[in-house]
């Protein structure tokens, strides 16, 4: 019999930790969970799932202009923000549910508390009044959004874990940052009828991305009529009459806006966790630091999804709690593969992208030919949107491997899912070439882009 109470105890029911749980259970270990919020996590709860939600939503205002150029005519078109809301509280409330059915299914014990570490294998569960230990302790707390709070009025502003639960749609946003956060809700707020303007620090936004999508991305949301600043940082918000606030930033210039949005990065939410007490090591940033296998400094404790700030990707989390779980209650060792991942932007239009960047490719390889087309899109031709897609190829020319694909355009995130499998897989741009296009597709493009991109000297780099 275990000197332990649990096999496994794990702190945070987010999709990492909720894979983790369930297999380690199904593989026969008594399990533990601890969720201070809700089952589900960022992803389900206030990040992935309700935010495609009011991207869908705000999708269907370009829609009703477009369909215009069809013969379609709609009149007296109005939006409701309470129902949109309600309705995505309802399908968050059903997710919920499940998640929760399927932990105690396995086997799981689920405990609605704040979990911390007394020492390497006790867990206080603050809501229960008690301790309990386990023998191994797996952390999956997530992340938070930032907010700058050296900026005076920060606190008028919300994050994206407000912005689900407002009230009201806001007449006019200021969004700070310029990630994939950002940039999203920027485009929700805009398609459902908001003023836009986006702040960002930097010279482009998406830095991260090859450098082509960041500037075709910028383009499409000037087109949307959204204001996006550069190279400006925020440095004072004030309250102004009603519901208005003042934000002040480093170029000199003032925004008025009823909403300031929050959007400038996550953090891991290690504070008070206890992690000193049982000796868990973190970064600068108070992200746990772990192996390959996701081992802290601890040997009986283990941390995966973004508390980690490996890859703060929702597959990504599961991936890694799979791996734990097969690795220690399965006796099947197993690693995550964190090559060619892909990743999407649901902006609008949106971006897939898999793979190396050509500035990363350049670096890393001695020969790299670039594949590149931009063009409008058959269904846009009979509408008065002025929308364009950019598809990109990145090729090692020595091997003719494909390492990378980079796409702007619609349902780039679907396609960019099915070129995964083959960027990953190692093809060659020779097997995209032999493949017969699909016809009229956007997609089709990808098999019958044949002639280099030689970059000019106007070419941004």
């Amino acid at each position: 019999m275990s000197q332990y109470d649990y096999d496994l105890f794990t702190i945070g029911a987010g999709s990492g930790g909720v894979r983790a749980s369930r297999l380690a259970a199904s593989y026969g270990a008594k399990v533990g969970v601890a969720e201070e919020y809700r089952v589900g996590g960022t992803c389900v709860i206030r990040g992935c799932v309700p935010k495609k939600y009011l991207v869908y939503a705000s999708e269907y205002g370009h829609d009703f202009e477009n369909a215009k150029g069809y013969g379609w005519s709609a009149d007296n078109v109005s939006f409701d923000w309470p129902t949109l809301i309600a309705n995505k509280d309802n399908e968050i409330d059903r997710l919920n549910g499940i998640y929760i059915r399927n932990l105690k299914n396995a086997g799981a014990d689920i405990f609605q508390s704040r979990a911390v570490l007394k020492d390497e294998h006790t867990i206080h569960l603050e809501a229960e009044g008690r301790d309990v230990t386990a023998e191994r302790i797996l952390i999956a707390v997530g992340g938070s959004p930032y907010v700058d709070e050296n900026v005076p009025g920060h606190e008028l502003g919300i994050t994206s874990n407000e912005a689900f639960h407002l009230e009201e749609l806001p007449k006019s946003v200021v969004v700070a940052g310029g990630g994939y956060i950002a940039i999203e809700f920027a485009c929700i707020f805009k398609g459902l009828g908001a003023d836009v303007t986006l702040v960002y620090r930097g010279e482009d936004i998406l830095r991260y991305f090859d450098a082509d999508i960041s500037t075709q991305v910028h383009k499409e949301m000037q087109r949307q009529g959204i204001r996006v600043i550069t190279q400006a940082l925020f440095d004072k918000i004030e309250k102004r009459d009603g519901d208005t606030k003042r934000v002040h930033l480093s170029t000199g210039v003032h925004i008025d806006a009823d909403c300031v949005f929050w959007a400038v990065g996550r953090k891991p939410v290690t504070g008070g966790l206890g992690l000193e007490k049982a000796g868990v090591e973190t970064d600068k940033n108070g992200a746990i630091k772990v192996n390959d296998q996701s081992q802290s400094s601890t040997p009986n404790i283990f941390a995966v999804g973004d508390v980690t700030d490996r890859v703060n990707l929702t597959p990504v989390a599961i991936r890694e709690g799979a791996a734990f779980a097969e690795t220690f209650y399965n006796d099947n060792p197993t690693s995550t593969d964190y090559r060619f991942i892909p990743k999407a932007v649901f902006s609008q239009p949106p971006v897939g992208s898999v793979g190396y960047a050509e500035h990363e490719a350049r670096h890393e390889f001695k020969n790299v030919d670039i594949y590149k087309a931009e063009f409008r899109s058959m269904k846009h031709i009979l509408t008065e949107s002025g929308e364009r897609v950019l598809m990109k190829i990145i090729v090692d020319a020595d091997t003719d491997r494909v390492l990378g694909c980079h796409i702007v355009g619609e349902e780039a995130a679907e396609m960019i899912q099915c070129v995964a499998i083959a960027v990953k897989a190692g093809l060659k741009k020779k097997d995209f070439d032999d493949t017969v296009a699909l016809h009229p597709t956007i997609a089709e493009e990808l098999v019958t882009m044949r002639t280099k991109y030689v970059p000019t000297t106007t070419d941004a780099p």
